[in-house]
């Protein structure tokens, strides 16, 4: 997660997409016939810009690109940090299903997740070097899921990263009901899980008990007039680091 180096040596560093590595995950789709989640970071156009992406890739190629719309505070470039935003969600289609992508942080807004659940994500995919409580990992990739009722399917990077920070794995498959159908530990090592391709009739898997409810649906548009005002929490963090547009 965090480079050593500033934006511009990480700008010499990295590939453009579609560049190298991509091309190396798009054969990797193709031997193994796969649809894969590939997150990296990219070089921009502009020397210095960089994105903290994920390409869907598959056997027919890059089908698409997310590029992180929430950097992390610290590795905002506007704040010292590395990491140009994106602004644009992302759902591609495939023959196995439509795939989102959040990065990381990106998965603690609500209404990243509802915008790429609305724009048709039936899975949505959340690769993460994730290192602040697991507790808030599990609510959070549990609470979109359930949120918009899409499996989320949530890869944790384990052990330190340059700057020597640890990470604690546990990556997840969780189902539209919010529960977990299986969960990773703190080690290198590979989790599948099948999923129903018509998962909301029970209330949760194996349960006789039917669902009769659409989060999607069922929302109140008109309750939602200011949901694009700026603010910030009535509590004060100990340090704030103002989230600048480009």
């Amino acid at each position: 997660f965090t480079p050593l180096g500033n934006a511009n040596s990480l700008w010499d560093t990295v590939e453009p997409i579609p560049g190298r590595l991509t091309h190396e995950g798009v054969k990797w789709a193709r031997e193994f016939g796969i649809y894969l989640c590939f997150p990296t970071y990219e070089r921009g156009r502009e020397r210095g810009v960089i994105y903290n992406s994920a390409a869907i890739l598959g056997p027919e190629g890059i089908l698409g690109v997310y590029r992180k719309t929430h950097p992390f505070p610290t590795e905002r470039l506007s704040a010292g940090g590395w990491t140009t935003p994106g602004v644009d969600p992302l759902v591609v289609s495939t023959p196995i299903g439509n795939i989102g992508v959040v990065i990381c942080y990106d998965g603690d807004f609500p209404e990243l997740a509802r915008v790429t659940a609305l724009k048709g994500a039936e899975v949505i995919c959340r690769p993460s070097a994730f290192m602040r409580s697991f507790d808030q990992w599990e609510l959070t990739n549990r609470a979109r899921a359930y949120d918009n009722h899409v499996y989320w399917v949530a890869s944790n990077l384990v052990g330190k990263d340059a700057s020597g920070a640890n990470f604690f794995g546990s990556s997840m498959i969780v189902h539209p009901s919010g529960a977990k159908l299986v969960q990773a530990s703190g080690c290198e090592e590979f989790v599948s899980a099948e999923l129903d391709e018509d998962p909301i009739k029970k209330i949760v898997p194996g349960t006789s008990r039917d669902q009769i409810f659409d989060h999607i649906e069922d929302r109140n548009l008109d309750s939602y007039r200011d949901i694009l005002a700026e603010g910030k929490s009535v509590f004060e963090p100990s340090k704030r680091i103002p989230y600048r547009r480009r």
